[in-house]
């Protein structure tokens, strides 16, 4: 995880997208994005990334995408991240994490025909 670390807070602790969203899309790009020597399907990209995002604010996150909205913490505020890292709201933040990767798991996993 710490590969992805820069994802967390919302992008380098700024608040911004929340980084479970941004590593689904990625998933999303490295399954149907192309190479240098084949073209990818970017209409599935669109069509994928956009469920995936009307799926998550819908089943996850009430309509929020961005961080500081989701876990009501002002990264650039020392006391409420410590807060943060001492209360439910990071294992709730794991939690998210926990439902974003099974929700593109499944969406990804219908395309293959495994479900």
């Amino acid at each position: 995880m710490k590969a992805l670390g820069a994802f967390g807070g919302g992008l380098g602790s700024n608040g911004e997208t929340c980084g479970a969203i941004v590593g689904a899309l990625a998933s999303i790009g490295l399954k149907f994005g192309g190479t240098a020597n084949q073209p990818g399907d970017d209409e599935k990209i669109r069509v994928y990334a956009e469920e995936f995002l009307n799926r998550f604010k819908e089943e996850i996150t009430n309509g929020r995408i961005l961080c500081r909205d989701i876990t009501q913490v002002d990264w650039k505020n020392e006391q409420q991240v410590e807060e943060y890292r001492n209360s439910d709201k990071a294992v709730n933040c794991w939690i998210l994490v926990g439902k974003t990767a099974k929700l593109i798991g499944d969406m990804l996993e219908k395309v293959d025909g495994r479900q």
